[in-house]
């Protein structure tokens, strides 16, 4: 950290004695939001070097202008630091993006179409797999909990017959979002050997045909015959992902990185493509094998960067597994304590809770190691023991810099708690298109518990630091965009997309427009150390941004969501230009 803020320090330092260098990017003529309260009124900028050189007024940036440097005029437009996302699952949401998501599918139509789709996006070879479908099948889209009159019998269980002329040659295995069902085409049971004219337990047949329902033995022989993705189609669907990021106007992420995603990071930037900055983030039984080799927090560069590492207490809202003291109104059930013994995923004990002491274990080590633990908690009795975990390792352990998170903060127990997470320092890490999403089934889940959901001015006025983010692709149960104006719609309005409810769902916990792109930009780079070289416009720092087609301060909240991103630059590099900007 040290060292960062003595490097920024040296740049400033060195922009201010540049006198006329050359730039190689001024934009002019634009209304800046700087996220920097000592730099208002700022109406160009100039970059040289992927850093901002100079911030402030056309005259400002004027001697930096030279023959070769490119030049754009934002005709008054609307510009801001470029938006930091706290919270993203990229690998999974390039898989969707190239395959195939079936989240807000429940008609057979739309669900091969998809399907045909995804089968002429993927490389040769793939196949076609997972697809979600049916999540707001129950609970539509944009509702704020009117439920379907809908009985199970009645949801939508696709034959195989449905996708099986668009994917002749392509194996396909989807499943419903809540794995109650499987559907696996011709030819994922060819590949798999599976006939009716050889019944294997789990395969449905009807007047001796495979209906392509599989279940039991039959579905685990469909899935040993899937092949691992090449790297080719990682590479691939990295590159979707991030022209999507590009797009809407994100420049960095913090992301849940698997194991196998690294490579493909390391690959792209080599390539130079990776145009978006990432601070990835392992699993916090990772840190003693970090710490053996010497890897510190932040350790990398400005495009790649090892960030803190993600633990777990609880399940998701979206399957009733989060923890509650009280059980949910649907289902009886308190929710569960994360269980990771012995997954093949983690070859260990894991993230979780379980067995009895891991979190606590693997907490005083990373502490200790000087690494950040990052960890979700949902329920209200989740948080609570979170909090409670946190407090033992700072009280047991020596003092030193600690920016803990706790990752979602979804559901408190009332304002005290807020209060705690202030008195402790721990930054909650949110993501606010959750709460109109899933206002649909939320009450009926825990009633007036509701109250306490997504409570962002709660948290806010209490001082606690917010970070805001996507949770981009989402769960099984839930799609979750990863753009940023509807996020900052979500905070601001707490509306879903179709504006209901008219005042907000519990609007006493709206937040400000200006709080909520502080959480997109300058919070979010505090939250990962980054707060000397990113989120804010200003000498010195990587030079970020993203200009907006509208003036976020100039129109009414419920048109937060409608806006796009025209122009966006990383590191001084175009990234993405759409009309009139693109050329």
């Amino acid at each position: 950290m040290r060292r960062r803020a003595l490097l920024a320090a040296a740049m400033l330092c060195a922009s201010a004695s540049l006198g006329a260098q050359d730039a190689d990017l001024i934009l002019e003529n634009g209304r800046f939001w700087t996220g920097d309260s000592t730099r208002t009124n700022v109406s160009a900028v100039a970059i040289r070097g992927g850093r901002f050189l100079a911030v402030g007024s056309a005259a400002d940036v004027a001697p930096h202008r030279a023959a070769h440097t490119r030049v754009v005029d934002l005709g008054g437009r609307f510009a801001t630091p470029g938006f930091i996302d706290n919270h993203t699952h990229f690998n999974q949401a390039g898989g969707l993006l190239l395959g195939v998501n079936l989240l807000d599918v429940a008609e057979p139509r739309a669900f091969a179409a998809r399907v045909k789709d995804a089968r002429d996006r993927l490389p040769a070879g793939a196949w076609i797999t997972g697809g979600e479908w049916g999540a707001y099948e129950d609970w539509a889209a944009n509702s704020t909990g009117t439920r379907p009159s809908r009985g199970s019998g009645e949801r939508f269980f696709p034959d195989r017959a449905v996708i099986d002329s668009v994917t002749p040659n392509t194996p396909a295995l989807l499943n419903r979002w809540d794995r109650s069902a499987w559907l696996a085409n011709g030819a994922a049971l060819t590949a798999a050997g599976l006939s009716c004219d050889a019944p294997v337990e789990g395969l449905e047949c009807a007047s001796g045909r495979a209906t392509g329902h599989v279940i039991g033995e039959a579905l685990r022989r469909v899935r040993v015959v899937i092949p691992e993705k090449s790297f080719e189609q990682r590479l691939r669907e990295a590159r979707v992902a991030i022209a999507h990021l590009n797009e809407m106007g994100v420049t960095s992420i913090h992301d849940i990185t698997p194991r196998e995603q690294l490579p493909v990071y390391h690959e792209l930037k080599r390539r130079g493509e990776l145009t978006v900055r990432v601070y990835a983030r392992p699993t916090l039984d990772k840190w003693d094998a970090l710490s053996f080799v010497g890897i510190p927090h932040g350790f990398g560069d400005e495009y790649l960067r090892i960030g803190g590492l993600k633990g777990f207490v609880d399940g998701i809202q979206g399957n009733s597994t989060a923890r509650f003291y009280e059980p949910q109104l649907h289902s009886g059930e308190r929710g569960t304590w994360r269980d990771s013994t012995n997954t093949a995923a983690t070859r260990g004990p894991g993230s979780g809770m379980q067995p009895e002491g891991n979190m606590l274990r693997n907490l005083r080590g990373a502490d200790l190691a000087g690494l950040w633990p990052q960890v979700h908690a949902i329920g209200d009795e989740a948080i609570d023991t979170l909090l409670t975990l946190y407090e033992t390792v700072m009280t047991e352990n020596p003092t030193r810099e600690r920016r803990y998170r706790i990752i979602h903060s979804q559901v408190l127990r009332g304002p005290e708690v807020a209060q705690r997470y202030a008195k402790l320092g721990v930054i909650a890490e949110v993501q606010p298109y959750h709460a109109i999403d899933d206002m649909r089934w939320m009450e009926e889940r825990i009633g007036v518990r509701s109250r306490w959901a997504y409570a962002f001015r709660t948290l806010h006025d209490a001082g606690v630091r917010l970070t805001f983010g996507s949770d981009w692709p989402g769960t099984n149960a839930s799609w979750y965009t990863a753009n940023p104006m509807q996020i900052l719609y979500a905070a601001v309005t707490r509306r879903t997309l179709d504006g209901d409810p008219p005042g907000g769902w519990f609007p006493e916990e709206r937040l400000d427009l200006a709080t909520s792109l502080r959480a997109y930009t300058v919070q979010n780079a505090w939250a990962a150390g980054e707060e000397d070289e990113k989120g804010r416009i200003a000498p010195g720092f990587l030079a970020d941004v993203v200009v907006l087609e509208r003036d976020l301060f100039a129109i009414p909240p419920e048109q937060l969501k409608d806006v796009k991103a025209l122009l966006t630059v990383v590191g001084g590099r175009v990234v993405h230009a759409a009309a009139p900007f693109a050329r």
